[in-house]
This record gives structure tokens, sequence and C-alpha cells, in this order.
């Protein structure tokens, strides 16, 4: 997994609840042997010129702004495939499938949950912009930043955050963990060698 760094690109506004992963990307992508995620992220949505990743100034975006249970739906991972194939490396937004926001940080997504109120004054400085709006997302600092001074700072685990910085896997995650580990198996032989020669049945 790529480490996360900090992240300096046009946020494009999803004003809507419930986005689930069909919508984000639709089944039909997923078939054939070499499936092009980025060309069916909103797939459906994206045929109407008005649609905003469709739109002249943020077809380049790179953060994602939506409001609450984005993610919902099936676990399909290849949403996120499709998001990351984009070029969408930040979603921001009230809540998230609980599985969806798992494969975010596996794939090297950073899905911010904002506070309320916070969200609130990000949506309308989105909703005012008649030009593509710059955000910046610093996970060091775990801080959002934009024009007019806003700022916005979220939460999030310690060990997604090291995980995201470091570009470490689940088994990368495990593997910090190696001399303990050792120890802990080392331990085991010593207090209950019987364990060592245990023979399987055949």
């Amino acid at each position: 997994m790529r480490k996360f760094e900090t992240v300096t690109g046009v946020a494009a506004l999803l004003d809507r609840d419930n986005i689930d992963t069909d919508q984000v990307l639709p089944s039909a992508f997923m078939r054939g042997a070499d499936p092009n995620y980025a060309a069916g992220l909103f797939a459906i949505w994206r045929r109407d010129p008005a649609f905003v990743l469709s739109r002249q100034g943020w077809t380049q975006s790179r953060i994602l702004v939506a409001g609450a249970n984005f993610g919902c739906g099936s676990t399909r991972e290849h949403a996120c495939w499709a998001l990351d194939g984009f070029g969408i490396r930040v979603l921001i937004a009230l809540s998230f499938g609980e599985v969806f926001r798992d494969n975010c940080v596996k794939n090297g997504l950073l899905p911010i949950i904002a506070a309320p109120q916070a969200q609130a004054r990000l949506i309308d400085m989105l909703r005012a912009a008649v030009e593509p709006v710059t955000l910046t997302v610093d996970l060091v600092a775990q801080s959002v930043s934009g024009p007019d001074g806003f700022t916005m700072a979220f939460d999030i685990p310690a060990a997604d955050k090291r995980a995201l910085l470091e570009g470490l896997d689940e088994i990368g995650m495990t593997l910090l963990e190696e001399t303990s580990i050792t120890a802990w198996e080392q331990r085991e032989k010593q207090g209950r060698p019987w364990l060592q020669s245990l023979v399987l049945p055949d």
C-alpha cells in the first residue's frame, strides 16, 4: 500500500446522503478480465453533464465531500478501486458504511468523518462557489484547510493514521509487533514444551 501524503486538490460536492457502493461503481463496470474501474465511477450519474464530476474544473477532483452514510450497501471493495483510479484520495462525510470505510483505509484512501457543524460550513462554502474550490488535507496535523481561512480538524484512529502514513497493510501492521510476537513464541516453547512435539494423526 502506498503512503498517504498531504493532498491538495479540488473538492467535489455530492450533496446527498446514503450514496451506496452500487451508485459509486455500478456492477456492470466490474466485469471482464481487466475492468476500467475509474471509467465506472458514478458512471450512471456522470452521463449527466451537470453532474459535478462531469463539469469542467471538477473532472480532476481529488477530494469528495458528501452527507451521511456514504458507501453503504454492498461490501464491494471495487468501489474504493474506482475512486482511487479516478484520482480521489480523500472522502469527507458525516458517516460511512463500516466495511466501506475499512476498505478505504486498506487501499490508501482517507475517509474523514466530519463533525456536523464543520461539515455544514464546508458544504455551504462548496455550494456557494462558482469556481472549483481547492482544499488541503494534512493527515499528520489532522486538518482540512481552504480559502478565506477555512479550517476543519478531524479525528482518526491512531492505527489507521499510522497505516496510511507509513503505507502499511494489515500484514505490515502485524509485523510491527514482530519482536513481541517472537518473544511470546519463545515463552510458549519454554513454558509448554509438550505442545511443540504434538503428532497429528494420519
